[in-house]
């Protein structure tokens, strides 16, 4: 049985004598029945390098206690996602659906066991007046042995949330402290066992001040969009709500950082980067695609008064066929060597990143530069757009001009850190130009799958009038006066404050 959750839980070193003090008198609970005991076994899995440990993931099969099994967790802000496969007697293989997780993590590696954790644990169960587990409280006498290296030994508490809420946590927080005992250093035993690491990925976000270089900048922005790239990758694979739009946004934020950063990288490194993150953002376009289309077309025949024939249904069966067979393309494309060829470059590339001699000088003076080209080149497109008649052309033109007020927000919400507020709303109005550019360019695409959706009904005996009806209104809507990317240029010219980067 798989069971998920959050784990909201706090670690306390104690000394060996250390007594667990009373905790039934603390706010909510009704009862602290008599202490139980367990031994617990524990086999931690790792790649060779402890890819894992650095990702702050933690992957062990699990004897003994109310939970054996395997146990997964990630990083989820504070705190953690557990995920566990339970079973009294769990195989020794590492489960596939668990290595999926992951794959983004350890990519074409595999793991192998690389610590091994015994813990004789009391546990202490704060209960409520209807029996509910509100808080447990785990004593742990725990052995770790690496699989290379000296055994080590040590003492500690748990405290982990269940049904109760916070305050309880921190009344039982403040009460373990007072008793004597310290927070914990290491988030984890096997962290504890394997040494430093796993307390934060190693790409998290790097500080940065009006001091710093055009490098720093850049390289943030790099390793923020390779943790995004990594994070929904296993949401991706598990069909999560919007997971796989979030992914193709930070492959598409890497690709365009890659190009408008380029004057500061080596580009015999990122232009071969940039080719594959295209290739990538196009495979998971196709769902994404359709999952937009679905909703599109939805919500233009529910506004309609008058509806003629099973559209709807029609609507329904087609687009969840496309995005069910685009999203099992993801998923193989995410399975495959040159994906995880990818991740391993993509790694490489912020653990080591190529950047020029010309990227150490100072952002404040360097990025403006960078920010003026992107937001020059918009307004050339833009420029070239309205100067074209309805139609074809430009609808092409503004389909470009959406993808370049795309590259101009990344940019500038790239450099936001900087350049502080100024940069902010300009970020803001290239969002909202962005979106009015996509509605128009939804528009388009919305009135190609009408009519293929037309033809799909007549070739099925249906009546394809409502398919033509909501063709001409889509038109009317993109090249009529109700047109909202016009209003969206001026405001983005007026209201966007340009002059921090002019």
């Amino acid at each position: 049985m798989t069971v998920t959750a959050l784990e909201v839980e706090r670690k306390y070193d104690v000394s060996a004598y250390l007594l667990v003090p009373e905790l039934a008198d603390l706010p909510g609970v009704a009862s602290v029945p008599p202490p139980v005991e367990h031994l617990l076994e524990a086999v931690y899995f790792d790649t060779a390098d402890l890819r894992l440990r650095e990702a702050g993931v933690t992957l062990r099969r699990r004897t003994g206690g109310q939970d054996a099994g395997w146990h997964l967790k990630t990083p989820k802000g504070p705190d953690r996602q557990e995920v566990r496969l339970e079973s009294a007697r769990p195989p020794a293989e590492v489960p596939a659906e668990l290595l999926s997780r992951v794959r983004s993590v350890i990519r074409r590696s595999g793991v192998r066991p690389v610590a091994t954790v015994t813990t004789r644990r009391t546990v202490h169960r704060l209960l409520d007046d209807q029996g509910r587990l509100l808080v447990e409280v785990a004593d742990d006498q725990v052995t770790g042995a690496p699989v290379r290296g000296e055994t080590v030994t040590w003492r500690e508490w748990e405290a982990e949330l269940g049904a109760g809420d916070a305050a309880l946590l921190d009344a039982v927080h403040a009460r373990l402290l007072s008793a004597g005992a310290t927070a914990s250093g290491s988030s984890s035993k096997v962290g504890r066992v394997l040494g430093s690491g796993g307390s934060r990925p190693w790409w998290g976000p790097t500080t940065l001040t009006v001091g710093s270089s055009a490098a720093a900048v850049a390289v943030a922005h790099l390793r923020e969009q390779v943790d995004e790239l990594v994070r929904r990758d296993p949401q991706v694979r598990q069909d999560t709500e919007d997971a796989v739009h979030k992914m193709r946004v930070a492959t598409r934020r890497l690709r365009s950082a890659l190009q408008t950063f380029g004057p500061f990288l080596d580009r015999s490194v990122t232009d071969p980067l940039r080719d594959e993150l295209r290739w990538l953002a196009g495979v998971l376009g196709d769902a994404r695609d359709a999952e937009v289309m679905h909703a599109r077309l939805r919500g233009l025949v529910e506004s309609e008064p008058d509806v003629v024939g099973p559209v709807l249904a029609r609507i329904d069966a087609v687009m969840t066929e496309r995005y069910r067979t685009a999203h099992d393309r993801s998923v193989r494309t995410l399975d495959g060597q040159r994906y995880l060829r990818l991740l391993d470059r993509l790694h490489a590339l912020v653990a080591d990143p190529p950047v020029t001699q010309a990227a150490y000088g100072r952002a404040t003076e360097l990025l403006p530069a960078v920010v003026r080209r992107a937001w020059k080149r918009l307004d050339r497109e833009l420029d070239l757009a309205v100067a074209q008649p309805a139609g074809g052309e430009r609808d092409l033109m503004l389909h470009e001009a959406r993808k370049d007020a795309k590259r101009a927000r990344y940019v500038t919400e790239a450099v936001a850190a900087i350049f502080g507020e100024d940069a902010r709303r300009t970020a803001k109005a290239a969002a909202q130009l962005q979106e009015a550019l996509g509605e128009h360019q939804d528009g388009v695409v919305t009135r190609e799958a009408l009519r293929e959706l037309a033809d799909i009904a007549h070739r099925a005996g249906e009546p394809t009038f409502t398919y033509g009806r909501l063709h001409a209104l889509e038109q009317v809507f993109a090249d009529g006066p109700d047109a909202t990317w016009p209003a969206a240029r001026e405001a983005a010219a007026r209201d966007g404050g340009r002059a921090w980067f002019s």
